[in-house]
């Protein structure tokens, strides 16, 4: 069993300074559905103002613990503190947090004015504050014009500022976002990543947002909470996650990574295509990874690593070109300017031994 401890041991709440308490803090969740285990062991602070993604592949936990932040789902063991008081047997509406879904979740027969009213009108607001606040976020989210249409009058992107600013109207302590864009065209996602970035910017409202797509996470995030079979693999800055992964699974999920497994041998790691140059300080005699991003390598007539040319694929200013090397390995790198090889010729690739990654293979 995996739990351990008694809940007469915990605080009730967090200890805490002025400056330094966590807004939301997660210690010791678990969930367990049957024989399932969908969190384990799930230890998270967010901070004050902090845009968090949960980031991770399906069945990972993330939209799980998400459910059991809002109080939708109530975890098998673990507390959970907002603003250092444990709310984790709390009711959903007393919590303070609100709910952004990928559906939007907007009452058909109310107007725009009247969706993002709704929640003031149900805590009692008197007329004049409803009225002033509502005029506040529509301005926010720039959907004054939409004021008086229908959900059915407006596009995708509309319905989901109109969702959105129904969660800030009434300034909840925390936002949770439940892959809230996933619905949206490419384009008119990353216009409203930018319109969720500069709401965020201009709010300083925590928001804690699920997503599986990692270039979204790269794109809004303070920081990253990569989720892996119902625990943390990483949590960091997106810089920290892309330059510095912990594990081959963290390389291999966030960004395009070739990755090369074998022992390291002064300074060489030992694979199927010979030895591999390592970065400075790599350990020796130790079983792991090289991680090769594709803007450090580049085609060279004598390379570190040589193979054939299977597929080119062409994007504006660079194209990605994917080399299969002789033990079979795939190594995808960005070539820039005229030159791209053809498809089937011979290729050297060759980078910076220091501008690679080695991780050790934990045991």
């Amino acid at each position: 069993m995996l739990l351990s401890g008694s809940r007469a041991e915990r605080p009730a709440v967090l200890s805490s300074s002025k400056d330094g308490r966590p807004k939301l803090s997660v210690r010791g969740i678990c969930k367990f559905y049957d024989d399932t285990v969908a969190l384990d062991r799930v230890d998270l602070d967010v901070h004050d103002g902090e845009f968090l993604t949960l980031l991770g592949p399906s069945g990972s936990g993330k939209t799980t613990l998400l459910q059991t932040i809002c109080g939708l789902t109530a975890p098998t063991w673990g507390q959970l503190f907002i603003d250092g008081e444990d709310r984790t047997h709390t009711p959903p509406n007393k919590r303070d947090i609100g709910v952004v879904f990928q559906n939007y979740a907007l009452f058909p027969h109310l107007t725009v004015i009247e969706n993002i009213a709704f929640p003031l009108k149900v805590q009692g607001e008197r007329r004049e504050t409803i009225a002033s606040k509502v005029a506040r976020v529509l301005d926010m989210v720039n959907l004054g014009h939409t004021a008086d249409r229908y959900p059915s009058e407006l596009s995708g992107g509309q319905q989901q500022r109109v969702a959105l600013a129904r969660c800030l109207v009434y300034d909840p302590a925390i936002i949770l976002m439940d892959e809230p864009l996933g619905a949206l065209d490419r384009k008119l996602r990353e216009v409203m990543q930018r319109e969720i970035k500069r709401i965020h910017r201009e709010t300083g409202t925590t928001i804690i947002f699920v997503t599986h797509d990692q270039e979204e996470a790269l794109a809004l995030s303070d920081r990253i909470c990569l989720m892996n079979d119902g625990r943390i693999a990483q949590i960091g800055t997106p810089r920290e996650m892309y330059e510095q992964p912990q594990s081959a699974f963290v390389a291999d999920f966030i960004g395009v990574s070739s990755i090369f497994e074998g022992v390291s041998e002064n300074g060489y790691l030992a694979t199927g295509d010979g030895p591999l140059p390592l970065p400075a300080g790599a350990a020796n005699a130790s079983t792991g990874y090289l991680v090769l991003r594709p803007e450090i390598l580049s085609l060279s007539a004598e390379g570190l690593l040589t193979g054939q040319v299977v597929e080119t694929v062409y994007a504006g200013s660079e194209a990605k070109v994917i080399i299969r090397t002789g033990a079979g390995k795939e190594v995808i790198l960005r070539h820039e300017g005229a030159g791209v090889p053809e498809l089937g010729s011979s290729v050297g690739v060759t980078w910076r031994a220091d501008a690679a990654v080695f991780i050790t293979r934990k045991s």
